[in-house]
């Protein structure tokens, strides 16, 4: 088969779709592997490493997504819309539900979108688990510098000072962003409170930090209480393929100090506060209610050499099945046709289709 490796387009997206390692195992596969150029330059692998690799590289993103599978990082860009097509697997991360344009688009090219952030493994989401745990550290390393003064934040250091208590830190869910955000703000020294709805993996954190963060379940009282009273909240809720629950309510946000910080990392799927609204690494900030807001989709894009890393090292098996079979390795990994989101114009996940309010087609 014939893979493409465009080059990302996204607002500061630096990532890429495979290293030259991933290249390499193609290639000795048999397959043809074209890598647009610059691809992944700025996480150190040049365009001389792909060609070593094996690759042959493109000038344009036409040419790269002229291939039968291509594999991206960040969902289609509208200038990529046009790119692909029916006959097509488009492997990355899709994020359609809550981007009716994207989804539209997406369904009338008729391409096989198969979804990082939906492929299961026992349960686990194998493809999304990496950028999860580096968007949750990262979610407390930016809360830090948003709750400056000069960002509009309340001036609170979140470890405190000698005769000063630290932030109150609130993290909504206990999976990959929550306990990653977690770790980073016990570490920090921040007063901690994580919220969730699974009782295994609360007591999880209750037996690693023992007395070093608290934990609750998740109900509308309890996040009401304790949101009100932080200083920041990091959103790490997550339905897979599914948009993210509506949570925290602009009455509520009046009610925390002025100053305090919302970092959320759900925003990829539209977020978890009515004022929640995408932004970027060039804007990634504004403040409503009172609250400053950071809800840049790619976060991990600000550390893109360990997010590139930490990715490909998960999509590699994937990629290699897709490669070999093509779509009959759905057949084959019940997990990754989890992964299936839209199919020759029909949506093929059932959530997603409960969303977006589209008839929802199983594959085959």
């Amino acid at each position: 088969m014939k893979v493409g490796i465009p080059k990302e387009i996204k607002n500061h997206e630096y990532r890429v779709g495979a290293i030259p390692a991933g290249v390499q195992a193609l290639v000795e596969r048999g397959h043809e592997v074209v890598v647009q150029t610059g691809a992944g330059v700025k996480v150190g692998f040049t365009d001389d490493a792909y060609a070593k690799a094996g690759a042959t590289i493109v000038g344009s993103a036409q040419e790269a997504f002229d291939a039968g599978l291509v594999v991206k990082v960040k969902e289609l860009q509208p200038s990529e819309y046009g790119l692909v097509h029916r006959d097509q697997i488009l492997f990355a991360y899709l994020h359609l539900a809550p981007d009716p344009p994207l989804l539209e688009a997406i369904l009338k090219s008729g391409v096989s979108g198969i979804a990082y952030e939906t492929v299961d493994r026992d349960g686990r989401l194998p493809l999304l688990a990496p950028m999860s745990r580096v968007a949750g550290r990262l979610s407390v390393q930016f809360a830090a510098w948003a709750l400056q003064m000069a960002n509009g934040g309340s001036g609170v250091l979140l470890s405190g000072v000698g005769g000063v208590p630290p932030a109150k830190v609130v993290v909504i869910g206990p999976g990959e962003v929550g306990s990653n955000a977690a770790q980073i703000a016990v570490g920090l020294g921040a007063d901690v409170m994580v919220l969730g709805r699974h009782p295994d993996r609360l007591a999880r954190l209750d037996q690693i930090y023992r007395g070093r963060l608290k934990t609750c379940f998740s109900e509308p009282m309890a996040i009401a209480e304790h949101v009100a009273a932080a200083d920041v909240v990091v959103s790490g809720v997550l339905i897979p393929g599914k948009l993210a629950p509506k949570l925290i309510s602009h009455e509520l946000l009046r009610q925390m100090r002025p100053g305090s910080v919302l970092v959320d990392v759900a925003i990829d799927q539209g977020g978890i506060a009515e004022t929640s609204r995408p932004t970027s690494h060039s804007d990634p900030i504004y403040v409503e209610e009172g609250v400053v807001h950071y809800c840049v989709p790619n976060m991990p894009s600000a550390v893109a050499r360990t997010a590139t890393l930490a990715l490909t090292h998960a999509t590699y098996p994937y990629m290699l099945e897709l490669a070999d079979k093509g779509l009959s390795a759905l057949d084959d990994d019940p997990g990754l046709a989890m992964g299936l989101e839209v199919h020759k114009g029909e949506v093929t996940h059932r959530g997603l289709a409960e969303d977006v309010n589209k008839p929802y087609r199983p594959y085959p």
